[in-house]
C-alpha cells in the first residue's frame, strides 16, 4: 500500500480523500492555487503545494506543475477526484511515464470512454444498448442539422468530451437549432477544449439511472448496484438516491450486467459509473461512462457499508477487490443533496461571498456532511460554488425522506444566498415523495417548488423573534460595554428600559420584501412586551454569540437561532428561514436609484458573446449579452423593450458582480 499520495484538486472530494486515507495511515499532499491558499483542503492535509494562480488553466489544469509537485514531495500515487484532470489521459499517461499510480482507470479507458460519440461505438460492439441518434465526426453545420431532422425534434445536443451538464442543449424545433448548436460548441470548447458534438433523441420523461462499477487488475468487476439522479436542473444533478425508487431485482441485475459488459469491453479498472437514460416502461440505454468517482458516490457507500476511496487505493496498489458480487447487498435507503451558493429563484444563478455563518446539521450515522468550507471561507467566482453534500440514510425511503427535510432544516447558512430552502421544498414536493421520477421533475413541478416572495411572507411569530434577538443583541453589547469600561458597575451601561417617569418604549423597524413592520417592544424586567399589528406578546430569553436564542414568547419555549450580518437579519424558525432587513427610520434614500435603462451582470464572470449590434431594437426578454460564470453560461435578456445603444465590455473582458454591460433605452409605453 502507498505511504503518500497527491490529491490533484479540491474542495470537498479533496476533503473526502484525505478522511480516507489518513484513515488507512496514508499521508497525502494537497495542491492549492493561490485563491486557496487557505482552503480547507490544504488545511486538512499534511502537506501542500502551491501550483500557481486562482485561473484552473493556470493551476489545476495544468499536468506539468502537479507532477513535478508529486515527485518533489515523495507521492507515490496521485488521486484526481473528480472533474478537472480526473478523465484526462494526457494526465495519466503523465503519471505512468514519471513512474507515479494514477488511482483511476488505464489510459486506454480512459480514451475509449472519454469521446462519447466512440464510446457509444464500443458499446453497440459489446451489446449494450444506445440511444438513437447520431455520434460520428462529421461537424458541419448542415450536416448536424441534417441529421437532428432525421433524428427528429426534440433532440438533445451534447458535448462529445462532456459531462457535468456543461456542453449540453435540448432543442424542440429545427430553427432553434443554429443558437443551440454555437452555444453548446462553445461552452464544450471553454470547458473541456473540444467543441465536437454529438447528436441524440431527446426521451420524453426520462429517468437518470447509473451502476456503480469496480474492476481490479486481476479482470475482476462488479457493479455496487444503482443511483436515480433524476431529479436536474440544466442537465446538472441535484438530488440523487440509492437504491432507485421501483426497480426490480431482474431490471437491477439487467442494468448491472450491462455495465459490467461495458466496463469489460474497455478494461476497466478502479471506480466507474455507468449512465443509462431509462423510460417510464424500464427500457434503458447507455449514456456514457465516467471513468472516475462520482459527486453522488456517498449514497452508494451508505446503502452498501463501503468506502469507495478505500476501495480504489486499494485496487490501484494492485490488490483484488475486497468483495465479489454475491457478497454484495443493499441496506436501507440514502439520499443526497447538493448544496449550493446559487440562488434558485433567478434561474440558478451562482453567488460568491463570505460564509459569515455555517453550521450543518450534526453528523451521526444517519447524517453525513462532505464540505471543503468552513465558517468564515469564500465562496469565490472562480470554482465550482458548491457548499456541500449533505447525505442522510435510513431503513426505508420514506424515514430517509423525513431524515433528509429534518437535516435541511437545521442547515444554517448566512452570507451567502444558498439552495436550502429549494431543496427543502423539492424534498416536499409531492411528485417527488411519491418516486414520481423523470428529469423534467424541476421544470413541471415550477408552481410548488418557486411558489413566489408573497408565499414565504414570516409568520408572526418571526418576526417577533427578530425583534427579540434585536433588544437581547443590543443588551448584550451593553454587558460587554460594561464589562470592558472602567466603572463596570456604572447604571449607564444597563439597558433594562428604566426611566425615572416610567418604562420605555422602543420601535423596532423590520422589512421583509416589500413588506415593513413596525415592533414596539415596552420593557418589562428582564423581558418585553412586544406589539404588533395591535397584539401584546410578552418575550424574553437569553442570545449566545452564534445566534442561538432561546425565547419564551406568548407561554412558549422556543430554541431558534438568529444571525445578524450588515443589516440583515436570518431567522432559522420552525425548520424555515426568513432574511429580515434592520430599516433605519432616519434613513432616506432617493427616488429613482434603481437599474431601469440598463442591463447589469447578476454575478462576477467573463463576456462570452454579444447577442445584437449596438443600436438594435430588442423586444422585453430578448437574448443581449452570454456571460460565462462558474464554469457555466449564462444568457442575458432585454429587461424590457427597447434599444441596445452601446456595450459597456468586449468579449472575452471580465465583469465584477453589478457591472453594467449594456447602455439600454427602454421604449416609450
Amino acid at each position: 500500500m502507498f505511504t503518500k499520495i497527491l490529491i490533484a484538486n479540491r474542495g470537498e472530494i479533496a476533503c473526502r480523500v484525505i478522511k480516507t486515507a489518513r484513515r488507512m495511515g496514508i499521508r497525502t499532499v494537497a495542491v492549492y492555487s493561490e485563491a486557496d491558499a487557505s482552503a480547507r483542503h490544504v488545511r486538512l492535509a499534511d502537506e501542500a503545494v502551491c501550483i500557481g494562480p486562482a485561473a484552473v488553466r493556470e493551476s489545476y489544469l495544468v499536468i506539468d506543475k502537479i507532477i513535478a509537485a508529486a515527485k518533489a514531495m515523495g507521492a507515490q500515487a496521485i488521486h484526481p477526484g473528480y472533474g478537472f484532470l480526473s478523465e484526462n489521459e494526457e494526465f495519466a499517461e503523465a503519471c505512468v511515464a514519471n513512474g507515479i499510480v494514477f488511482v483511476g482507470p488505464p489510459v486506454s479507458a480512459i480514451r475509449a470512454m472519454g469521446l462519447k460519440s466512440e464510446s457509444k461505438k464500443l458499446m453497440e460492439k459489446a451489446g449494450v444498448p444506445l440511444t438513437p441518434g447520431y455520434h460520428g465526426d462529421e461537424q458541419a453545420h448542415d450536416f448536424l442539422r441534417t441529421q437532428a431532422d432525421a433524428i427528429g425534434y426534440p433532440v438533445l445536443i451534447k458535448a462529445s468530451a462532456g459531462g457535468g451538464g456543461k456542453g449540453m442543449r435540448a432543442v424542440w424545433k429545427g430553427d432553434e437549432f443554429a443558437d443551440a448548436l454555437a452555444s453548446c460548441k462553445r461552452e464544450a470548447a471553454s470547458s473541456f477544449g473540444d467543441d465536437h458534438v454529438l447528436i441524440e433523441k431527446y426521451l420524453q420523461r426520462p429517468r437518470h439511472i447509473e451502476i456503480q462499477v469496480f474492476g481490479d487488475t486481476q479482470g475482476n468487476c462488479v457493479y455496487l448496484f444503482e443511483r436515480d439522479c433524476s431529479v436536474q436542473r440544466r442537465h446538472q444533478k441535484v438530488l440523487e438516491e440509492a437504491p432507485a425508487p421501483g426497480m426490480t431485482s431482474q431490471r437491477r441485475a439487467a442494468m448491472g450486467q450491462a455495465a459490467v459488459d461495458a466496463a469489460k469491453a474497455v478494461g476497466y479498472v478502479g471506480a466507474g459509473t455507468v449512465e443509462f437514460i431509462v423510460n417510464q416502461d424500464g427500457t434503458f440505454y447507455f449514456m456514457e461512462m465516467n471513468t472516475r468517482l462520482q459527486v453522488e458516490h456517498p449514497v452508494t457507500e451508505m446503502i452498501t457499508g463501503l468506502d469507495l476511496v478505500e476501495w480504489q487505493l486499494k485496487v490501484a496498489a494492485g490488490e483484488p477487490l475486497p468483495l465479489s458480487q454475491a457478497q454484495l447487498a443493499i441496506n436501507g435507503h440514502a439520499l443526497e443533496a447538493r448544496i449550493y451558493a446559487e440562488d434558485a429563484d433567478k434561474g440558478f444563478l451562482p453567488a460568491t461571498g463570505n460564509l459569515a455563518h455555517l453550521a450543518p446539521p450534526a453528523e451521526s450515522l444517519n447524517v453525513r456532511v462532505d464540505t471543503g468550507v468552513e465558517q468564515g471561507d469564500e465562496i469565490t467566482p472562480h470554482y465550482d460554488p458548491m457548499i456541500a453534500k449533505l447525505i442522510v440514510w435510513d431503513e426505508n425511503r420514506e424515514r430517509a425522506l423525513a431524515r433528509m427535510l429534518q437535516a435541511l432544516a437545521d442547515y444554517r447558512i448566512v452570507g451567502v444566498t444558498s439552495n436550502v430552502g429549494f431543496l427543502s421544498r423539492l424534498v416536499a414536493c409531492p411528485s417527488f415523495a411519491q418516486a414520481n421520477l423523470d428529469t423534467g421533475l424541476i421544470e413541471r413541478e415550477r408552481d410548488f417548488l418557486f411558489p413566489g416572495a408573497d408565499a414565504a411572507e414570516p409568520p408572526r411569530d418571526a418576526w417577533l423573534l427578530a425583534a427579540l434577538a434585536e433588544l437581547l443583541r443590543d443588551r448584550n453589547h451593553g454587558l460587554d460595554h460594561a464589562g470592558r469600561s472602567g466603572d463596570p458597575h456604572s447604571p449607564w451601561h444597563v439597558r433594562d428600559g428604566w426611566r425615572a417617569n416610567g418604562a420605555a418604549r422602543r420601535e423596532i423597524l423590520l422589512r421583509h420584501g416589500s413588506v415593513e413592520k413596525r415592533v414596539v417592544a415596552s420593557y418589562h424586567g428582564d423581558g418585553f412586551a412586544l406589539e404588533l399589528d395591535s397584539q401584546l406578546s410578552p418575550a424574553s430569553g437569553a442570545l449566545r454569540e452564534d445566534g442561538s436564542l432561546r425565547a419564551d414568547l406568548d407561554g412558549r419555549r422556543l430554541t431558534v437561532t438568529v444571525v445578524a450580518a450588515a443589516e440583515k437579519r436570518h431567522v432559522f424558525f420552525d425548520g424555515m428561514s426568513f432574511i429580515f432587513a434592520a430599516v433605519d427610520p432616519f434613513h432616506h434614500s432617493g427616488e429613482g436609484a434603481g437599474a431601469e435603462g440598463g442591463l447589469t451582470a447578476p454575478m462576477p464572470g467573463k463576456v462570452i458573446a454579444l447577442l445584437v449590434s449596438p443600436g438594435t431594437q430588442v423586444e422585453k426578454g430578448a437574448p443581449v449579452v452570454v456571460l460565462e460564470a462558474m464554469k457555466m453560461e449564462h444568457t442575458l435578456v432585454a429587461p424590457a423593450a427597447g434599444t441596445v445603444k452601446a456595450f459597456c465590455y468586449a468579449v472575452g473582458e471580465q465583469v465584477a458582480d453589478g457591472a453594467e454591460l449594456a447602455e439600454f433605452e427602454i421604449s416609450a409605453a
